[in-house]
């Protein structure tokens, strides 16, 4: 069983490209399933079926598991059997006579427009007296709600993948898949103050190419990002508690309100599936209403 579950980390991290995140997520999520397994005196792979699978699953669900994370640890499960298949240590694929655990999705707080314009203003306001870190912060705030993009993707942005005469990010998604995301003049604006006039004065040789660095050097960490975003936006009156994935869905729901369709989201996001794009924006009440009362002949 450790074998096959160290095999298995290498195969997520250099053949499917999944991120140091994912492959600690689902390698964790496999090796309870594994010592469920040998609870129940299967110690080795060939000796999981669908029995260890259901008795592992409904065993998470009584001590009070949420769905969410019981579908997240389903897949992972799921990931595992089909490639411990193709290599013959099992003699099925059990994972695939696994129902599907449809994860319960509440839409998450967004942004109100007026809300993501003062706590851009207000950094804004901060970056002008010429403060590096101020200058970072305005730029990782402008760019993050200017592309939607996740805070992974960010931290790993270099320099050479920033094209600012059209204004656009290359980015590397999941499964290290690239695509392209616009900006605009005020990211660009935010973004060129911080290369000429903030960077240099936080970069040490650590950070290399890396387009945003830490106050110690290096290239930043998704956790800085993190803890800025919360603390930057807890100075916003009534604002939500958001992260940056606060952000990338608050910039995803105002491109829709805009007037963008579905498949521009889509593409904004990098989002392999439109299903996926569909859960995670969200079309507010208002445009509803309005949609309402210009299409319908008795509104």
């Amino acid at each position: 069983m450790a074998a096959a579950l160290e095999d298995f980390s290498r195969h997520l991290a250099s053949e499917l490209g999944r991120s140091e995140h994912t492959v600690r997520a689902y390698v964790g999520d496999v090796q309870t399933m594994m010592v469920h397994a040998a609870r129940m005196g299967r110690t080795e792979p060939r000796g999981v079926d669908i029995a260890v699978l259901r008795s592992w699953l409904a065993s998470l669900h009584t001590r009070g598991r949420a769905r969410a994370t019981l579908a997240r640890r389903a897949s992972a499960v799921r990931t595992f059997s089909a490639w411990a298949y193709r290599l013959g240590m099992l003699d099925t694929d059990v994972g695939a006579q696994l129902a599907s655990l449809k994860a319960q999705r509440d839409l998450p707080d967004v942004l109100q427009p007026e809300d993501a314009r003062t706590l851009l203003d207000a950094v804004a306001d901060e970056a002008a007296d010429g403060d590096p870190v101020a200058l970072r912060d305005h730029a990782i705030l402008e760019t993050l709600y200017a592309t939607g993009v996740r805070v992974g993707e960010l931290v790993g942005l270099d320099l050479d993948h920033l094209d600012s005469g059209r204004r656009v990010l290359r980015v590397f998604g999941k499964g290290r898949r690239e695509r392209s995301v616009p900006y605009g003049i005020p990211a660009e604006r935010a973004l060129q103050a911080w290369i000429e006039r903030g960077r240099p004065e936080l970069a040490a040789p650590a950070a290399g190419q890396a387009l945003f660095v830490g106050v110690r050097g290096g290239r930043i960490g998704q956790r800085a990002v993190r803890t800025l975003v919360h603390a930057r936006l807890r100075a916003v009156p009534d604002a939500p508690d958001l992260g940056p994935h606060g952000l990338r869905h608050s910039a995803a729901t105002h491109v829709l309100e805009g007037g963008a369709d579905l498949r521009a989201v889509q593409e904004l996001l990098g989002h392999a599936s439109l299903g996926t794009t569909q859960i995670y924006t969200h079309v507010s009440v208002d445009r509803l209403r309005k949609a309402y009362q210009q299409a319908h002949p008795r509104a």
